[in-house]
């Protein structure tokens, strides 16, 4: 039997002579879900593009990736896809970068199909078939307005779930999904489980690269056929069955210390709307004292990001936003860390620069100054010098969310706002950068707003507000609030 995918001697080294991937050899037959671990910076998204046949500019690969008898490596690009239509799949750690910024999803889910059904009208119902099926098995075929709307109009969950239904339209033999539930709330984390389980038992050769092992654990107990491989520095260091090497889920700890300050965040009102007047907050107070930890959770669109970018000045809102008593003028006060790590760093300075920047610009520090407490910060995070010197597009998503949540703290903020700060981060650093955040928090008086469904910033919080439909349904002080008790209303998965 021929296998779905095949990977031999696969190795990917950079324009320096770095080796990213080290001799890689795989097989994934139809229906087998391959799960994909590490730390951050092991490699996972290397040899997820590896085995599309790409690798990052300046970088080269070798060994050989076969999709049924086609070898994939060596092809340009224009042969690299047409070797791909209809065959391979891809969902990429951001799924911003493949939402087109001026087209709305529904023609660009619609032109995907053509590539396999064809196009013009007599191939129309068969079109509009696939887009159907994408879209459910991606969870959003309660969500029809969605294909009307462009992709920055989406929240992040959803955007998510639109990239998964542009992998999906063509019906791929095999699809490589790099961190495919980052940014979803446990429903809809649930949902894209079961469906990619659905997925593989349909005949679908599946690719997970994720640090997210309670997912992993889900998928592999829906999916007998899975297997793991686990990375460090580019190498296979272990491999075998989920349930051997995954192992039960750790528990979460709840921390006994809790703030006593003053308020220093007080919102009264908060509303936002679109430009054609269409709400998406409403009436929204909170009050975070200084030293505290507000977590903000709620069903994918519910508003989260909204309310995060609002606090930050970023987005026009109506009501009071006070910090300290007055009104937001300093632009130190309040430090905002984007969903979508990658998008928030200039593509051709490095990071180093551009993590110690703010402490020059709103902290008065020399450039030296700054440069070494952003070392000595990021060092704390896990991020090592030689990464931290690179670009952008040299660093995984785990070590970039790490350094804008650095470059946020090193602006000194009176309240820094993260939206979904672990979502790349493997056990390790999540517990590095709590334990940063912690400090922060009591050593700074950082009053922290974080955006997220990870249980273990939940549980860390003294208050949790809850979103639903752009509204705080409810708003839970004391210990932390665990994320699965937020009431939501989501469509029920069949």
């Amino acid at each position: 039997m021929t296998a779905a995918l095949r990977a031999s001697g696969l190795t990917a080294r950079a324009a320096d002579g770095t080796v990213l991937v080290d001799g890689v050899d795989l097989t994934l037959e139809a229906g087998t879900v391959l799960v994909v671990t590490g730390p951050s910076g092991a490699g996972k998204s290397t040899l997820g593009l590896a085995l599309l046949g790409e690798c990052a500019t300046g970088s080269g690969l070798a060994g050989s990736v076969r999709v049924g008898d086609t070898e994939l490596l060596g092809l340009d690009p224009a042969a690299l896809r047409r070797a791909r239509a209809g065959r391979v799949g891809h969902l990429p750690q951001h799924p911003g970068v493949v939402l087109d910024p001026v087209r709305r999803t529904g023609p660009v889910l619609d032109e995907l199909a053509a590539a396999v059904h064809g196009r013009g009208r007599a191939h129309r119902a068969a079109r509009a078939a696939a887009v159907a099926a994408a879209l459910e098995r991606a969870g959003l075929d309660a969500e029809p307005g969605l294909a009307r709307r462009f992709g920055h109009q989406l929240s992040g969950g959803q955007q998510q779930r639109m990239a998964l239904a542009q992998t999906l339209v063509t019906g791929p033999d095999v699809v490589v999904l790099d961190e495919p539930t980052t940014g979803l709330d446990p429903v809809t984390t649930d949902a894209v489980v079961d469906r990619l389980a659905a997925l593989a038992r349909t005949g679908t050769a599946l690719v997970l690269l994720t640090h997210d092992l309670d997912t992993a654990r889900r998928l592999g107990a829906g999916t007998p056929s899975s297997g793991v491989l686990v990375l460090d520095g580019g190498r296979v260091t272990r491999r075998g069955p989920a349930a051997e090497l995954l192992g039960p889920a750790p528990p979460v700890h709840r921390p006994d210390d809790r703030p006593g300050g003053p308020p220093v965040l007080e919102v009264t009102g908060l509303g936002v709307r679109t430009p054609a007047g269409v709400p998406l907050l409403s009436e929204v107070d909170l009050t975070v004292e200084r030293g505290g930890h507000l977590a903000v959770v709620g069903p994918s669109g519910a508003g989260k990001t909204t309310l995060g970018r609002a606090l930050a000045g970023l987005t026009p809102s109506t009501g009071e936003i006070l910090v300290d008593g007055c009104g937001v003028q300093d632009r130190r006060a309040v430090q905002y860390v984007h969903q979508d790590s990658r998008t928030a760093f200039l593509d051709h300075r490095p990071v180093l620069d551009q993590v110690a920047r703010p402490a020059v610009l709103l902290r008065g520090h020399s450039p030296a100054e700054a440069a070494e407490a952003a070392r000595a910060l990021l060092g704390r995070l896990g991020v090592d010098p030689e990464a931290a010197a690179r670009r952008p597009d040299g660093l995984s998503g785990g070590q970039l969310q790490r350094a804008a949540a650095a470059r946020a703290l090193l602006a000194g903020p009176s309240v820094l706002v993260a939206d979904e700060v672990t979502a790349a981060l493997d056990a390790e650093h999540r517990r590095l950068l709590l334990a940063e955040l912690h400090r922060a928090r009591r050593e700074d008086g950082v009053a922290l707003v974080l955006i997220s469904h990870d249980p273990a910033m939940v549980v860390a919080a003294d208050q949790v507000l809850t979103l639903v439909d752009g509204r705080a349904a409810t708003a839970t002080r004391g210990p932390g609030a665990d994320v699965d008790s937020a009431p939501r209303r989501v469509s029920p998965v069949r």
